[in-house]
Formats: structure tokens, C-alpha cells, sequence
């Protein structure tokens, strides 16, 4: 069975960091970009980072500079390192799958393009 499980959220002060884990179970994340995005109340999802197959990486211009993404494959585990966060970083974060030829270099932040999506975690930044 095909499985993402995000972890990692919580209350945070502004300025203060967290990393998210987003672990895949059922599939191997070789084959597979990895985009992270995030909803916040009211708002339409967006994308935050991603990255490719080959370990390339893009980032939203909002979150560019203090946000990193990583990948372990061994672990078949992808991070969002968040520094620096902001109140209006607060959103509900989902990491999301598309599946890609082992060491492509394609990523993108257009969900509808997304294979398969985690449950989210909550991230609340605020004093």
C-alpha cells in the first residue's frame, strides 16, 4: 500500500526553526519528485519547495533562503528544514509524490501534477 506520512509540525515562536519528515512506505522515493506546499485558512494550497529525482531543488520565493529540502533515499524519507519561521508561515504542510524516471531532473509546484499526497501536519508559528 502506497503511504506518505508527514510529522515533524507544531507551535513555534516566531524566528524559531522545525523540520518536517515526510516518509514514504509501499514505493521507493528514487522514482519520485518530492514537492512539499501548504494551506493556510482561507487560502488557495501552494507550493513551498521541491525536489527532483536527481536532488535538484526550487523553492517559493517567500521561503527561499530560510527553507531547505532534503532527501534520504535509504531512509525513503524527505525533510523541510523551516528557519527563521514567520506567522505567516502557519499553514497545514503536505508533503506530495510524482512519480518520474529514476534521476530526472523535472519538479514542479503545480499540484494537479502530484501522484500521491500525505495527510498534512500543522505548523503554527506564533508568540
Amino acid at each position: 500500500q502506497l503511504q506518505l506520512v508527514e510529522s515533524g509540525g507544531g507551535l513555534v515562536q516566531p524566528g524559531g526553526s522545525l523540520r518536517l519528515s515526510c516518509a514514504a512506505s509501499g514505493f521507493t522515493l528514487d522514482y519520485s519528485a518530492i514537492g512539499w506546499f501548504r494551506q493556510a485558512p482561507g487560502k488557495e494550497r501552494e507550493g513551498v519547495s521541491c525536489i527532483s529525482s536527481d536532488g535538484g531543488t526550487s523553492y517559493a520565493d517567500s521561503v527561499k533562503g530560510r527553507f531547505t529540502t532534503s532527501r534520504d533515499n535509504a531512509k525513503n524519507t524527505v525533510y523541510l528544514q523551516m528557519n527563521s519561521l514567520k506567522p505567516e508561515d502557519t499553514a497545514v504542510y503536505y508533503c506530495a509524490v510524482l512519480r518520474v524516471p529514476r534521476g530526472s531532473y523535472y519538479c514542479t509546484f503545480r499540484a494537479a501534477r502530484y501522484d500521491y499526497w500525505g495527510q498534512g501536519t500543522q505548523v503554527t508559528v506564533s508568540s
